[in-house]
Formats: structure tokens, C-alpha cells, sequence
């Protein structure tokens, strides 16, 4: 079918193929070349698409966008309704098992089907997720200007020094819209509104919208494609200087005086660099002698990255999440349009109201024109997804929010206690709470041993528990626990009968553990429950194959599938990586691929692919994609640009991201779809690389040491951090080598040879808690709840082979 391929630079006229394995988009001849570094061409196989959603294009229920596994997503528009209907039919019959929403129902109805609502009501999801979400159902995508995501002002204080979220009066009023945030004005407009009618746009409280191109393109003119377009906009030019973003105080100052109704976009919230100029464009000086750069910040704010670290912790405050469904109701709820809007005073131009204009009905060409160029130029409200008063989002429970717990085995409700949260409350702030601090750690050193149950429980009388835990004890003692591993997706053993998971551990000579394990117990005595593996040692599993004797055995040369079937283990001889089935109990496939011997590999822990990545001595890294059952067989990409060794590696699907770390100090960023190299890092000369991580936010966390030699010496070991564009944004030397590090939420979790564990904020690289275990530190896993996702349990895998388990003290307790 012809079609045409919507982009947020162009419009792509071509011919949409579909066969029962791919889905092929073929450009026609004249557009080929129309987005010189975009391609225009595609093919997608029907196992990746994941979402199909009906959209609309100037107003026509014409268009289908879909989502691809590997977060990618295309918009295609046809030119008729019954064309969409057929090559949505067509793909849908064809079965594909991952095709998770399609819905041929109106976006109101799918909203409430959804339970999304009910979610973000119950906590359940961010604020942040949430608004995403009602902008993806109603209808908004980033690959058309006029139908950009919107999200909100939240904040009217950008002068103080600081920001504080206690205050009401620092947030702005999300029960009214912008052009009415001034008091002052609220008459001003109410008479405009009951006097002036337009002959062509009707009656309307503000002549502007609040979301168009011009905003997007006026907010994002610092990054590519947005400043060739809006140069494109402006003939040739960028717009008037005093007519530029160039300051967050001075924008809301201008929405505040009603000169401007404009919501913001979600790269407020996420994205640091549309705030600097990074590519030093000439934008102008304006009246006020202020050259046009970087964007001018609040004064709280002390970086780009400051301040998007605010704007989203002030995003997701108790003010913000107490009245956001009354900015909800503006901008997708019943205030949107009817006497609601006209008494909310949230009316605007009529053509931006899908439901007042039918263009197939326009038969003068020129008429049809005008209107087009007025949808397209003046922007166009989301599709309404409710009909009555949002619902207002639950308080928080003092107590630490409980909800239903697994299964009936372990019915009843239990406390989930982020362990993060728990330990930001307990340790920030005056010198008291160092002192508790202090406290916390003699009390973690000093164990009682449990002989019986194989225990050593420290009991913190401040905050948290530490239980050591030997897990295996036949074998020959002191054989540091060097990779620990549990499902990352709920098993159906736990749902129905409340069975333990297992809990996979590997030693230093290759012993592979199965432990049972819940993340909660009956008992008050812990919050967790552990079944060690007893089998003796002539029966302990052992890793086949000798490891290379180069090589220091460590948790990067193992890796666990996301439902705990598969173990998979790299450093072997032959220069091969070894998979193991858990459940037959030993190796099922044996992949050799690299030319010299895999020397790391890591698992996507956060996307929604099972992608495998591993380095080598041959100095190239390489990507595979596996299923939950069967082995990596085939690379999906290979990775160059190191000249040394590959010591350790890093990926996440969702950022199309994959990072890399080299003996050399380098550090390489490759994207994973199309394995082309975007950054090149060298944190320090004389150094080596021997930690990588990528947080779900983007931030890049590298560990480097000084290299094996004399002359090398002097270079101590340091954290650094770095953003997903490759900048700098802090460094910190440290006094003790590290042996691990994972990063979670806003945390980077550091373990010592010399047995501290200390918690990191990621942000500034402040140590926030530094705990003194009973042994020198070999591994870590972050367990998460699987319905919540809150982090409640970090299993420490210890040199002198047993685990410590740490868990906030506040979750112990009986169940009812």
C-alpha cells in the first residue's frame, strides 16, 4: 500500500510491503535522499513489534505508529481510514507473540483499560511515567511537531538559592492553565473571552496554544534537527534573539506577565544538553546586551544536570503528585473542552480541537490549504481520554506502603521497604544522624554466629540488617563467592504457591550454587528466606573447562538469563563462552566466535530484549541475542575501535546503548542497533578500565585503577562519571581499590578488598554510607520486588564464601 512515513523532519511518500515474516517501507525515487542522515527505507521483522497504536494526522484518524522492541518506533499515514483498517488487520493476523496493545477501540476507551490510572493512584508508577503514558494513548509522538508530548510547569520560584520542595509556594498552580498563572489576569481574559468573537476561529480565552512546532522547535533550537528548522522556519535565519529561549527564569516570567501560554516538553525533565550550546551557534544579543548561549538557569541550579535532577525530583514531590490530576483535567480530562474548559478558562482557537474539523469534507482546495497551514502552524489539543474529574493520587503511608502480597502460601499484605529510600532518610543531614551513621557500622562488624542454619546475623539497632550466610558449607572454605544471580521476572512457582526461586551463586574454583530463596519470609527474625544448596562436594556442579590462567576470576565473567534458566560464563581457554543449563543441571552449547580469549559479559538487566554482550583479548566486542531458553547463536553486532584488551562491558536496549572499558584506560560508547561508535573516552593517562555501568537514566559510570608498574603508581583509583553524550560531569579519587560496583536507582554500591560497602549518590559522588563487612567484598546482586520494582534486598557475595544479605530493618515482621 502507498503510504507516507512521518517524520519529525520530513515526510517520506513510499510503498508499505508486508509478508509473513517482515514489514518492508520502500521510499519513493524523488524522497530517497530527502533526510541525508536518516534512513529512508526499512525493514522490521513482526517479532519486534511490541505496540500498535491508531493515531491521527492532521486531525485524520488516517495513521498507525508502531513500537519496536529495541524502543525504536515509526509513524506511517495512510491516505484513507479503510486502507489503516486493512494493514492493521493484516499485521495483527499474522500472530506475532510479542505484540502486546492493539486496540482498534477510541483512546478513551483504551485509557480505561489500560489500568493505568489505577496504578498512579496506588503509586504504582512515576508521575513522570504516568504523563508519558496519557501523552502516548492520547495521541502524542515524537515524530510530529504538532503532536509533541506535553508535560507541565510544576515550579514559579526560579530565583532563590536553593529549591525547597516543602514549600507549596514554590510550585505552580496546576488547577489553572498557563495564561492564567497571574492572578492579575484572570479578568483581563474572562471579558476578552465574553466580548471578541473571531470571525474564522471563534471564541478562544488565548490566541496561542500551548503545544505546537514553534514551541518544540523554540525550546530544542540548541540540538539537531530542531535549529535546521527552525532556520528553515525563519527563511534562512534563527528567529529574533529577544524571541529565544534563552533563560528557564525569564520564560516563566514571560508565561507569568500572559505573554506566552506554553506548557514545557518532556526534555525537561530528562534531557541536560537542549540547555547548553553545545555545537556554539551564533543565536544573537538580546536588547538587554545578554548573548544568546547556553540556556540561563535558575539560581538552585548549578548545572544542566542539576537542574534536571531537580525539575524531576520536584516532578515527582508529594505537592506535584497530590495535584496533578488537576492539570490532567486541563490538558486530557473534561476541562478540556464544553462550559468545564470555558470555566476553567482553557479555551482555545477551535481548529486545534480535532472533533471540530472533518477536512475530507473541505472540497475547495485552497480551503483545505488554510486550514491545514492553521493545524499545522497553531498546534492541535491531544485526544480527551476523561470524561469526569480525574481521580486524586492516594497519600503516602507513613508506615512504608504495603500492598497484596504474592500468593496464597504467603497471603496477606507485607511492607516493601525501598532499601535506597530507607538509607537517604537515615543518613542525610545534621551531625547526629553522622553519629548514627557511626553506630550503623560497629554494629554490622560485631556477628553472632548461627551454626545450625549456617548464619552469622548482624543486627543493626538504626536501620538496616546484615545476614551472612554460608552457602555451601562442604566445600573447602575461603573460596570467595565471586557471582551471585536471581530472576529478574517473576516465576510462576512464586506467583502460584509461594515456592522459593533460586538463587545462583558461583565460586572462585568454579563451584556453581542453586539455593532456594524468597524476598520475604513468615518469620520475625528476617525479612528474606534462604534455603542454602547442601549438596556435598563430590555433587556440587563444577563450570567445565579450566579458566585461562591469565585471567582473575570475577563476576564479570558471568552472566544469568532473566528467568534464571540459562548461566552463562566466559574466560575459558579456548576462547569460547560456555552456556549452562540450570534445570538439566549442565553445558548446552559452547560458542566460540572472539580470537582470543572472553575476557566479560553482561546481560540487558533493565530492557525488554535478553541481549548478551561480550569483550575479548582480540579487542572487539560483540552482541548476541538470545531467548530465555536457548543459547546465543548468532552475533547481532560487532564492536570495534579498542586497540588493547576488553576487561569489562556494559549494555542497556532501552538507551541503545552499549559501553566498554579497555586495559589501555579507554573507553568506548557503541549504539547497539547499529554498532557505530559515538564516544570515545580516556578518564585518565596511565589508568585501565575495570568497572563499567549505565544507570536507567543514562548516566555512565566508569571505575578506572592506575596500570601494573612502578611508573604508574601515582595514579589512584577514581570514580567517574559521565553523561549518554559523553560529557564529564564528576570525577572523585578514592582511598581504597575497589573490586565491585553496581549502579541502581540513584546509587552507585562500591565493595572493597578490604570489605567495605559503601553507597555512592550518583549524582555528586558523595559517599552517603559506608558499612565495615566480615570479608573483602567479590560481588553484588540487587534483588527488586517484581511488582513494585523497589530495590529491598542487596545479596553481597564475600571472599570467605558466604553472602551477606542486606534489607532495611523496618521490613521485618510477622505476616498477619
Amino acid at each position: 500500500e502507498t503510504c507516507q512515513l512521518v517524520t519529525v523532519v520530513e515526510v517520506i511518500s513510499g510503498t508499505l510491503d508486508i509478508t509473513n515474516k517482515c514489514i518492508y517501507f520502500v521510499s519513493d525515487p524523488q524522497d530517497k535522499d530527502a533526510i541525508p542522515w536518516y534512513p529512508t527505507d526499512f525493514t522490521i521483522g513482526l517479532d519486534l513489534i511490541r505496540e500498535l497504536h491508531l493515531r491521527r494526522y492532521k486531525t485524520r484518524r488516517t495513521a498507525l505508529e508502531m513500537f519496536l522492541l529495541d524502543q525504536t518506533n515509526y509513524f506511517l499515514n495512510f491516505s484513507t481510514k479503510k486502507i489503516l483498517n486493512k494493514v492493521c488487520n493484516c499485521i495483527v493476523s499474522l500472530n506475532n507473540p510479542n505484540l502486546n496493545i492493539f486496540s482498534t477501540q477510541e483512546p478513551a476507551k483504551l485509557m480505561q483499560s489500560s489500568g493505568l490510572t489505577q496504578k498512579w493512584v496506588k503509586r504504582e508508577i512515576t508521575n513522570l511515567d504516568y504523563i508519558m503514558q496519557l501523552n502516548t494513548i492520547s495521541g502524542r509522538t515524537y515524530n510530529d511537531l504538532n503532536q509533541y508530548p506535553i508535560f507541565p510547569w510544576i515550579l514559579r520560584d526560579y530565583s532563590s538559592d536553593t529549591l525547597d520542595l516543602s514549600k507549596p509556594e514554590v510550585f505552580r498552580d496546576l488547577s489553572k492553565p498557563m495564561g492564567i498563572q497571574n492572578p492579575d489576569l484572570e479578568e483581563k481574559i474572562k471579558t476578552k473571552y465574553e466580548e471578541f468573537e473571531d470571525p474564522v476561529m471563534g471564541k478562544f480565552h488565548y490566541g496561542t496554544h500551548y503545544s505546537n512546532a514553534t514551541t518544540v522547535m523554540h525550546y530544542l533550537v540548541r540540538l539537531e534537527p530542531f535549529t535546521s528548522l527552525q532556520i528553515k522556519l525563519q527563511c534562512g535565519m534563527f528567529d529574533h534573539p529577544d524571541r529565544q529561549f534563552f533563560s528557564i527564569p525569564n520564560a516563566w516570567r514571560i508565561t507569568y506577565l500572559g505573554s506566552d501560554v506554553k506548557e514545557l516538553i518532556p526534555e525537561f525533565f530528562c534531557l541536560p544538553d537542549f540547555l547548553r550550546n553545545i555545537n556554539g551557534y551564533d543565536l544573537g544579543v538580546t536588547q538587554s546586551k545578554i548573548v544568546v548561549g547556553d540556556v540561563i538557569l535558575p539560581k538552585w541550579a548549578s548545572s544542566p544536570e542539576d537542574f534536571i535532577r531537580q525539575h524531576r525530583e520536584a516532578l515527582e514531590s508529594e505537592f506535584v503528585s497530590a495535584h496533578l490530576n488537576e492539570w490532567i483535567d486541563l490538558i486530557f480530562g473534561y476541562k478540556q473542552t464544553g462550559p468545564e474548559a470555558e470555566k476553567a478558562m482553557n479555551v482555545f482557537n477551535k481548529y486545534s480541537y480535532q472533533e471540530n474539523i472533518n477536512l475530507d469534507n473541505i472540497e475547495d482546495p485552497m480551503q483545505l490549504r488554510e486550514t491545514e497551514a492553521i493545524i499545522t502552524n497553531f498546534g492541535q489539543t491531544p485526544t480527551r481520554l476523561f470524561n469526569e474529574k480525574h481521580p486524586s493520587r492516594a497519600a503516602p503511608d507513613p508506615s512504608l506502603k504495603s500492598y497484596r502480597g504474592y500468593s496464597s502460601a504467603f497471603s496477606g499484605k507485607r511492607a516493601i521497604v525501598n532499601l535506597f529510600e530507607h538509607m537517604q532518610v537515615m543518613y542525610k543531614g545534621d551531625d547526629h544522624r553522622a553519629q548514627r551513621r557511626d553506630d550503623l557500622m560497629a554494629n554490622v562488624v560485631e556477628c553472632v554466629c548461627c551454626v545450625c542454619m549456617h548464619v552469622c546475623a548482624c543486627v543493626c539497632a538504626c536501620v538496616c540488617v546484615c545476614v551472612c550466610v554460608c552457602v555451601c558449607p562442604q566445600v573447602l572454605p575461603n573460596d570467595p563467592i565471586v557471582f551471585i544471580g536471581s530472576p529478574s521476572v517473576q516465576s510462576r512457582a512464586l506467583i502460584v504457591s509461594g515456592n522459593p526461586e533460586s538463587l545462583v551463586t558461583v565460586s572462585q574454583r568454579g563451584l556453581l550454587g542453586t539455593h532456594g530463596w524468597l524476598p520475604f519470609s513468615n518469620g520475625k527474625q528476617r525479612s528474606f528466606t534462604f534455603h542454602p544448596d547442601t549438596s556435598d562436594r563430590s555433587k556440587c556442579p563444577c563450570l567445565g573447562g579450566p579458566f585461562d590462567k591469565d585471567l582473575h576470576i570475577s563476576s564479570h565473567l558471568f552472566a544469568l538469563s532473566s528467568n534464571n534458566k540459562l548461566l552463562l560464563s566466559a574466560g575459558h581457554w579456548d576462547n569460547s563462552f560456555r552456556t549452562y543449563s540450570l534445570e538439566k543441571n549442565k553445558m548446552v552449547a559452547r560458542t566460540t566466535h572472539h580470537t582470543a580469549v572472553v575476557t566479560c559479559m553482561a546481560v540487558d538487566r533493565l530492557g525488554t530484549e535478553d541481549l548478551l554482550i561480550t569483550g575479548s583479548k582480540d579487542t572487539t566486542c560483540v552482541i548476541w541475542k538470545f531467548s530465555k531458553h536457548d543459547p546465543p547463536s548468532r552475533p547481532q553486532q560487532t564492536l570495534y575501535g579498542h586497540d588493547a584488551e576488553v576487561l569489562c562491558v556494559d549494555i542497556s536496549s532501552e538507551l541503545d546503548l552499549a559501553i566498554s572499558g579497555a586495559k589501555n584506560g579507554t573507553c568506548l560508547v557503541h549504539t547497539i542497533r547499529s554498532g557505530q561508535l559515538v564516544h570515545k573516552l580516556r578518564p585518565k593517562k596511565s589508568c585501565e578500565i575495570r568497572h563499567v555501568a549505565v544507570s536507567s537514566t543514562g548516566v555512565m559510570v566508569v571505575y578506572s585503577v592506575g596500570l601494573q608498574s612502578t611508573a604508574a603508581a601515582a595514579v589512584v583509583p577514581c570514580l567517574h562519571l559521565y553523561s549518554i553524550n559523553g560529557r564529564l560531569l564528576e570525577e572523585k579519587s578514592l582511598n581504597v581499590p575497589l573490586s565491585t560496583i553496581v549502579v541502581e536507582d540513584k546509587w552507585i554500591i562500591t565493595g572493597s578488598e578490604k570489605g567495605f560497602l559503601s553507597f555512592v549518590d550518583l549524582f555528586s559522588l558523595n559517599r552517603q554510607v559506608q558499612l565495615s563487612l566480615t570479608a573483602p567484598i567479590c560481588s553484588f546482586f540487587m534483588v527488586r520486588d517484581h511488582q513494585s520494582k523497589v530495590c529491598t534486598h542487596l545479596l553481597v557475595g564475600l571472599k570467605d564464601g558466604k553472602i551477606a544479605i542486606l534489607y532495611p530493618k523496618d521490613s521485618i515482621q510477622a505476616p498477619p
